[in-house]
């Protein structure tokens, strides 16, 4: 499965990077810092996610490529805020030194607000594409919603106002919802989206996205205490560093493992209740929620 998953990650890299700015006029510094923290590595789950989605809907263009690229931008521009040394002072990401350790804070977080806008500027290019196309509407609005304040930005004004506090377990799942899980739901749905499912489809891929994103924040828990700086690719115990709150260190490993479980048998149940097929996509949704790294 890896061997896989690592092939269609090649081949989304060569779709995103169709989109990348070129490093050239006076803000090419700019673009050098969007660039290089785009290209530093990562599994593009969500992209993934995306296009696995849209294929178990039946979806077949290229449509669905500018929101691949945007989604992945969107996920960039969060881990360089929040690498941030006024968020968690990561020194390293994906095995390489994080965009404010290259770049400096200032172009740091320029870079960051530069990807959210760019994401947005990419997926608009498919009204163009494709202007007949009514559902391209609707995916913006998931694409503007899901990663706002509502959604990823939301879980993580609340995960740093509550940070280094004793937190109850319903402000935890919240921020775990909010601050993973927005991207996860934000990729599958407009996957649905852009194949023609219908609303109670997306409202099942929403939940299905639910599920996978909670267990996937918290097998990162997991690997947070248990595993190691090469092989997680960041530096590991952050959370005990920032004196964070997480499920695994307020249920132990062993309930947080049977929580995994239990999500991942929950969304996969939610998965079969659907008119579609993509055997890649289950076995995806497993191999993410149990990963090692």
């Amino acid at each position: 499965m890896k061997n896989r998953i690592n092939e269609r990650a090649a081949q989304i890299e060569a779709i995103i990077k169709k989109y990348l700015p070129k490093e050239e006029g006076y803000e090419k510094k700019i673009y050098e810092a969007m660039n290089y923290t785009m290209l530093a590595g990562g599994k593009r789950i969500r992209p993934m996610l995306m296009q696995e989605t849209y294929r178990f809907f039946g979806g077949g263009l290229e449509i669905i490529e500018p929101f691949m690229a945007a989604i992945e931008m969107i996920h960039t521009y969060s881990l360089i805020h929040d690498d941030l040394p006024a968020m968690d002072n990561d020194d390293y990401r994906r095995g390489k030194k994080t965009a404010h350790i290259v770049f400096g804070e200032d172009i740091a977080i320029l870079a960051g607000d530069a990807l959210l806008n760019y994401a947005f500027e990419v997926a608009s290019g498919a009204f163009e594409a494709y202007p007949e196309r009514h559902e391209i509407g609707r995916a913006m609005m998931v694409l503007a919603k899901k990663p706002g304040v509502k959604g990823m930005i939301g879980g993580q004004v609340v995960d740093v106002l509550l940070t280094g506090r004793k937190i109850s377990d319903d402000e935890l799942l919240y921020i775990y919802k909010c601050k993973t899980g927005a991207l996860i739901e934000a990729s599958m749905m407009i996957g649905a989206i852009l194949a023609g499912a219908d609303d109670e489809a997306v409202g099942k891929v929403e939940r299905i996205a639910l599920d996978v994103g909670l267990a996937f924040q918290i097998q990162d828990d997991i690997l947070d205490i248990t595993s190691d700086t090469e092989t997680l690719g960041k530096p590991v115990g952050s959370d005990s560093k920032n004196n964070k709150y997480t499920y695994a260190t307020m249920h132990g490993l062993d309930e947080s493992r049977k929580e995994v479980k239990r999500l991942t048998e929950e969304a996969l149940s939610y998965l079969d209740e659907l008119s579609g097929e993509n055997q890649f996509l289950n076995d995806l949704l497993i191999y993410m929620i149990n990963r090692e790294n």
